[in-house]
């Protein structure tokens, strides 16, 4: 049975403070769900975060990571870094990486690679924009980011440690989320994919919904078959929304 997961990517975004208020409450709101609760807050909060939560329920992970694993590469951090905060997860391939830092589906692949090589489970992220969604492209763009990974000697290897997530672009920091049913046709479509390679490697993977999740959205959006959680974005700064969606998966 696969796990039913929330994670939480806080962006840039937190202080000191706020990062030990949201954390300490989160600790004792969700202690006793039946959720795997993922916390991914800036590189600079790894430390107070670890702090935290360790021996807590809570995991967690870094926003990205260095295609390098290590050198002369300035405001970079490496997976080895984050092992080094007791790191067990990263993101990657988050749509703002894509569009803002020109991330391509070969370094993402590459990425993944040096996460699984360092133990961290990878949260892969995949989406379409707005005009490819209209253009009646959605299908076409997701199967050629999951085949950066599929094309890889290893790839089961890498997917049996892996999180897939859906970010539709188009309902990332907008207020929109894919209703469940436009959601759930999108996950079955990736788990189909994989399923084209390998039945037992795809039924078995975790896949997130990621796109402006909300408390009054998450229920319909975790009751379909082939969602397995959330990756929530700005939700996962308020502890009571947080805490509720979690509830929801629970």
């Amino acid at each position: 049975m696969r796990p039913k997961i929330v994670a939480g990517n806080w962006k840039m975004h937190g202080s000191k403070t706020m990062v030990e208020e949201l954390l300490n409450t989160l600790k004792k709101s969700t202690k006793n769900l039946n959720t795997e609760v993922i916390v991914f807050p800036p590189y600079i909060y790894l430390p107070q975060t670890q702090t935290i939560l360790e021996d807590s329920h809570i995991q967690w992970g870094g926003q990205n990571l260095a295609l390098a694993e290590q050198g002369a590469y300035t405001g970079e951090i490496s997976a080895a870094m984050l092992r080094d905060f007791a790191c067990g997860y990263v993101l990657i391939g988050h749509s703002e990486r894509r569009q803002y830092y020109h991330e391509t589906d070969d370094d993402i692949a590459q990425k993944c690679l040096i996460a699984a090589r360092y133990q961290l489970t990878f949260i892969l992220c995949v989406g379409e924009t707005l005009e490819q969604r209209e253009a009646g492209n959605t299908f076409n763009v997701i199967k050629k980011q999951i085949n950066a990974i599929l094309t890889l000697e290893n790839w089961r290897d890498l997917l049996q440690n892996a999180i897939l997530a859906y970010e539709p672009i188009w309902a990332i920091g907008t207020g929109k989320t894919a209703s469940p049913e436009q959601a759930q046709e999108v996950h079955q479509f990736i788990r189909a994919t994989i399923a084209e390679q390998d039945t037992k490697t795809a039924l078995n993977l975790p896949i997130l919904y990621g796109g402006s999740v909300k408390p009054n959205s998450a229920k319909g959006l975790f009751e379909m078959i082939d969602i397995d959680g959330a990756l929530v974005g700005g939700a996962s700064l308020q502890p009571d929304d947080f805490t509720e969606i979690c509830q929801c998966n629970s």
